[in-house]
């Protein structure tokens, strides 16, 4: 009878204790960046885990919400050219890419004051006119789109005209040594100024040779690889990443495509990046398993950017066309589409997956939709003029704003937006 008392107790302890675990695990992540996962599949995820996942690694869940209200909107100065910005995990940090700046501004959210000017040393490159089509005159340092990994302690910036990519050590900029064997010219110069303050530092970073014109950088979600498309190569760059050895990273695969590329979208959950074949009318499909390109959905002409969800549907803009659609990542097949304003570029999904914002370059306008189950609903179209292009968005339990950067002014618009 004590016997089996005894492995009761047992039980009952070992029940207790994981019980614990599993709320700690599950509930002590309020600092953690929200993510697209619902509750179920939160739980399917710790459930499923081989070992306990560290507590910051799992996602915040705001509450829900089905409809949003536009309240109003904020302007702030970038640089000239700005491309693209990109929120930080928890989203107190914003970084502008300033491709004609040859800069890069990281604004504090909350103040909408600029912490630090990342300005690039230039050296003479040759760049390209997109609107006669030929090669002109130019720097390499020009930044256009960036990637955050490793607990936000790495942003991964494009140069357009310098034929690679460039790793900033966010939290380390003075202090990594760099090897005797690392030749000059693959090293780039960045000054470092900080607004209000005559204090200036400066400091060397590597320059890791990717492909021509390298655009869109994504990572998978173990900080473990990034893909670059690369627009006049015709292919992807694959590297992968140790942030402990210089240069940090190294090209491991080059996987060829059928024309220009720009957009990638990395879908961990089945092992697969999809890339928008902007020069044609497909997505390539990469096999992340062993970095080959499995086949190519047939879509519309011109796709330029894409993003995915968590219930596998890809959103893709099609810029000529002026038309967004959803995309079923299984069958290839185009689920449903709606038309937008003039040249579609950057999409970016609510954390909720729920709305869908599009910036619009040449019609100079912003567009929202409610992604249905069956169809886009516009439910805002909203001026931003000087052409704008990157988007990101910052959410919390109430309120949800999109930082939109526009071209040719070099300005951010920041559009405030009620949760309902």
């Amino acid at each position: 009878m004590l016997e089996i008392l005894f492995i009761y107790f047992a039980a009952l302890m070992r029940l207790s204790l994981f019980t614990l675990v599993f709320s700690i695990i599950f509930y002590g992540c309020d600092n953690a960046r929200s993510t697209n996962l619902n509750l179920h599949q939160r739980r399917t995820l710790i459930a499923s885990a081989d070992t306990i996942l560290p507590v910051d690694t799992l996602p915040h869940v705001l509450p829900s919400y089905s409809d949003l209200k536009y309240t109003g909107l904020e302007k702030l100065n970038a640089a000239p050219g700005t491309k693209s910005v990109l929120f930080n995990t928890d989203g107190s940090r914003l970084y502008a890419m300033n491709l004609e700046g040859m800069s890069i501004y990281e604004f504090e959210r909350s103040s909408r004051k600029v912490l630090r000017e990342f300005r690039f040393k230039p050296t003479p490159g040759e760049g390209w006119d997109y609107e006669k089509e030929k090669p002109i005159p130019s720097f390499e340092e020009k930044p256009v789109e960036a990637c955050l990994t490793h607990g936000d302690k790495f942003l991964w910036v494009s140069l357009h005209n310098a034929a690679g990519i460039v790793p900033i050590p966010l939290d380390e900029l003075t202090s990594r040594a760099i090897p005797d064997t690392i030749k000059k010219k693959s090293l780039k110069r960045v000054r470092l100024y900080y607004p209000g303050s005559t204090q200036r530092d400066s400091f060397l970073i590597p320059l890791i040779k990717t492909g021509k014109t390298p655009k869109i950088i994504s990572k998978t979600a173990d900080n473990q690889n990034l893909l670059v498309s690369n627009w006049h190569s015709y292919n992807v760059s694959v590297l992968s990443m140790d942030t402990a050895v210089f240069p940090y990273a190294k090209v491991i695969s080059t996987v060829p495509v059928s024309s220009i590329p720009r957009g990638i979208a990395v879908e961990d959950k089945s092992n697969r990046s999809f890339v928008a074949i902007m020069g044609g009318a497909s997505l390539a499909v990469i096999n992340n398993s062993v970095w080959m390109k499995e086949k190519d959905i047939e879509v519309a002409s011109n796709p330029r950017h894409i993003v995915v969800d968590t219930s596998g549907h890809l959103f893709v803009s099609y810029n000529r066309l002026a038309k967004i659609a959803c995309i079923d990542t299984e069958t290839g097949k185009t689920l449903f589409t709606a038309k937008t304003k003039a040249q579609p570029r950057t999409l970016i999904l609510s954390k909720n997956q729920k709305f869908l914002f599009v910036t619009c370059y040449s019609s100079d306008t912003v567009e929202v939709y409610k992604i249905n189950e069956n169809s886009f609903t516009k439910i805002a179209s909203l001026p931003c003029a000087g052409h704008p292009v990157g988007v990101d968005i910052f959410e919390n339990e109430n309120k949800l704003e999109a930082w939109v950067c526009s071209y040719t002014t070099g300005s951010i618009s920041i559009f405030k937006f009620d949760k309902k």
